[in-house]
């Protein structure tokens, strides 16, 4: 008859599965969104007790060497020769340095592209390894993190959880490690030469190093004097 209204098609039931999983994927993705936001919240005050790597490593070694220690405790000459090492333009930045990552495409992943910000969210929430996931995850979580936490706080964290050698987490355990002595009492040789073995903390040798990481040693800390020099220290060092 004109007008009749035709029956609603119900759904097959391979639709109705289809439409059940996107919800709960969309619903996993939202909840594990907000865990993760108050996870890095967290952090901007509680210090972190481990990481995925350092309970890899503990299982694999039976125990780790790990010991955290306030920024306001470490030597400031090696808290400037990290930057200088690793990331010259973290204060400048704003977590994530995407000419740097242009860049590493660019010349096909051949050089990192990773900040100390990104090393730090990727050491504090993520797992070690080259993947495309990994890193996906890192370059999101890391403006937030940068911005909740600080610089002050992101470089704190960082030389707090990772690893100088096999085993040895933190740079309070690094400098009693390598030298016994306290992260406060590093001096500037000692300070170049743990930043110089970060790229491969289990290759290279702080104590007793090659003529390579000497080399490296001593570029990083005329670095260090230059970050101070022109400012971009500041945001970090009173």
């Amino acid at each position: 008859m004109l007008g009749s209204r035709q029956p609603a098609r119900r759904k097959g039931p391979l639709r109705r599965l289809v439409g059940w999983l996107l919800r709960w994927m969309w619903r996993i993705v939202f909840w594990g969104a907000i865990i993760l936001a108050v996870w890095v919240l967290a952090y901007r005050w509680i210090n972190p007790p481990t990481t995925y790597h350092m309970k890899a490593e503990a299982a694999r070694l039976g125990g780790v060497q790990y010991e955290w220690v306030d920024t306001d405790a470490v030597a400031p000459v090696f808290l400037r020769s990290v930057v200088a090492a690793e990331d010259a333009d973290f204060c400048v930045h704003s977590g994530v340095d995407w000419s740097a990552i242009q860049q590493a495409l660019s010349e096909g992943a051949r050089r990192g592209g990773s900040t100390i910000s990104q090393q730090t969210v990727k050491n504090a929430f993520l797992w070690q390894g080259r993947s495309w996931v990994r890193k996906g995850l890192e370059v999101m979580i890391t403006p937030f993190a940068d911005w909740v936490w600080g610089k002050d706080r992101m470089l704190e964290i960082y030389v707090n959880i990772i690893e100088y050698d096999t085993g040895v987490f933190g740079i309070q355990a690094a400098a009693r490690h390598h030298y016994g002595v306290d992260a406060s009492d590093l001096n500037r040789v000692q300070a170049g030469r743990l930043a110089a073995v970060l790229p491969n903390p289990r290759g290279y040798q702080a104590v007793n190093p090659s003529a390579f990481i000497r080399d490296r040693a001593a570029s990083i800390i005329a670095g260090s004097d230059m970050i101070r020099r022109d400012g971009r220290s500041d945001c970090f060092e009173d």
